[in-house]
């Protein structure tokens, strides 16, 4: 061990935790990073987003109707896009990715019964729509919700 190696132990460092104003000394003394006089160096300045009295922006930007937090993302993939896929095979959410079938699958896959499949395929998503496993099961697939 060297002393010009020693450094303090991993996560003891706190990057704003120092106290202000207390003396020159401590390096964050006197105006306490505040600078000289003006409306930011006094106790009350304004909040965040204040423009001195003019209509704010987010008070100027119309909002309109209602986002749901609470709602799922779902992407809908049609039986047509499962014809690549060999005879007998397993297709899962997993191997749509991979196959570039799917970028991102989100909160979900559900497999839409648009187009013809022709294959006997193990389809493993999410959801299915009627017709989608109507469309499966015609050829002797099975369609398992995961």
């Amino acid at each position: 061990m060297n002393l010009s190696s020693l450094k303090p132990a991993e996560g003891s460092k706190q990057s704003d935790n120092f106290r202000r104003g207390r003396g020159h000394g401590s390096g964050n003394g006197k105006t306490a990073g505040k600078g000289h006089k003006g409306q930011k160096a006094r106790s009350g300045a304004p909040r965040p987003g204040f423009e001195g009295g003019q209509m704010p922006l987010y008070r100027r930007i119309p909002k309109r109707g209602f986002t749901c937090i609470n709602s799922k993302e779902i992407i809908g993939v049609n039986v047509s896009a499962l014809e690549r896929f060999d005879n007998g095979s397993e297709v899962t959410v997993d191997l749509l990715v991979k196959e570039g079938v799917v970028k991102n699958p989100k909160d979900g896959v559900k497999i839409l019964g648009n187009g013809e499949l022709t294959k006997k395929l193990t389809v493993k998503a999410n959801a299915f729509s009627a017709g989608a496993i109507a469309k499966i099961e015609a050829n002797g697939g099975k369609a398992e919700v995961i």
